[in-house]
């Protein structure tokens, strides 16, 4: 083996490593069945690159990264940097994000924001993840989908805003309304605030469409979407519109909550849909009271949301605990999260760091590093 300091690495070697791996069932190994990326990254001993799979949920996706990485320190040399550095991507994934390109062809990465049972806080945390993602420089917008109950408007501080018509070359857009660095539409803002959207599910579904196709979104690194609870036509005319990159499922600790977010994320996992759930974040995780920050009372139940997310081998994306202040600046349509020096803020940074890991980035104007990592 050579020594770290006189390493030489180049792209077929690593392929010869590589060809020593067989993906099961199939016969070939994995430079054959045409697995590997073409872009293989070197930077001195770091070596990086994307294994395809036709599916997010493939059974052996973890073990043929495993024997990747195995394969490179055996058969090259124990002292490459690998571990971690391998991108598992679903081929499904490159083809719908191609036929979406056509509907928001400047748009990176789409994620939805779901939620199995109401009141969990899935606005709240679609909020302040919007705006986390917009502090940390990337380009952001943020799509109400919640048809009979937008609140996207008054968390974002925009209930007085009406977005105009903008004419982008043929056709006239509606412009979004932006605050905080988040470009927003929400039906909120084409009905009265008191009345009561009294629409059927294919007028909902119409409306969505409209909001998605008929805007003038523009460059966006994140689209986030905040669904409306539970499952609905809302989230097939969804799937059936875009090419979700992935969906954060939120919960809280309770039991009932716990038993919702499982049908929710059921309906993503399953053929007919078949988005990637990016991770889990248990919402109202505890209780910390202002006077007394360092105490915790698990007012709904401890760690449910850590145990479900064990059970269906799912990432935690992170814990936020009730503060009052997230209820109290959520009404006043300033989201927690600007305040970057509160726990809660923290919380959404890391809670966010995580979202960008698990998104593959394709985009030059994206940092390479940002990557899915397998653990």
């Amino acid at each position: 083996m050579a020594n770290k300091t006189n390493i030489t690495l180049y792209p077929n070697l690593i392929l010869g490593a590589l060809e020593k791996v067989r993906y099961p069932g199939s016969g070939k190994n994995i430079v054959e069945a045409g697995m590997v990326d073409d872009n293989i990254r070197i930077e001195g001993c770091k070596v990086s690159f994307s294994l395809l799979f036709e599916k997010p949920n493939d059974p052996f996706m973890r073990s043929v990264v495993k024997a990747a990485e195995t394969a490179i320190l055996t058969y090259i040399s124990p002292d490459i940097e690998i571990k971690g550095n391998i991108v598992a991507v679903a081929r499904q994934t490159f083809r719908s994000e191609a036929q979406a390109e056509r509907l928001l062809p400047g748009v990176s990465h789409i994620l939805a924001v779901a939620s199995g049972k109401g009141g969990v806080g899935k606005s709240t945390v679609a909020t302040n993840l919007a705006v986390t993602l917009a502090r940390k420089g990337y380009k952001v917008g943020l799509l109400d989908a919640d048809i009979f109950g937008p609140s996207q408007p008054k968390m974002l501080g925009m209930e007085d805003a009406r977005p105009v018509m903008k004419q982008v070359g043929a056709r006239e857009l509606i412009q979004p309304v932006e605050n905080y660095g988040v470009k927003m539409l929400s039906i909120g803002f084409f009905v009265e605030r008191k009345d009561a959207v009294l629409w059927r599910g294919a007028m909902a579904s119409n409306a969505l469409k409209q909001l998605i196709s008929d805007a003038n979104w523009g460059t966006l690194d994140f689209f986030l979407i905040d669904l409306p609870p539970g499952t609905s036509d809302i989230h097939l005319t969804l799937v059936q519109t875009l090419a979700l990159t992935g969906v954060v499922m939120v919960c809280t600790p309770q039991e009932v909550a716990l038993a919702d977010v499982r049908k929710g994320i059921s309906m993503f996992t399953g053929e007919k849909v078949n988005v990637p759930v990016l991770g889990l974040i248990e919402n109202m995780a505890w209780f910390t009271p202002a006077e007394l920050p360092d105490n915790k009372y698990y007012i709904f139940g401890k760690e449910g949301g850590v145990r479900l997310a064990a059970e269906l081998n799912i990432p935690l994306l992170g814990q936020i605990p009730i503060v009052q202040s997230i209820c109290e600046q959520g009404d006043r349509g300033v989201p927690v999260a600007l305040d970057a020096n509160s726990p809660v803020s923290k919380a959404f940074d890391a809670i966010a760091d995580q979202v960008v890991e698990r998104v593959v980035y394709r985009t030059e104007h994206l940092p390479p590093t940002k990557r899915v990592k397998v653990n």
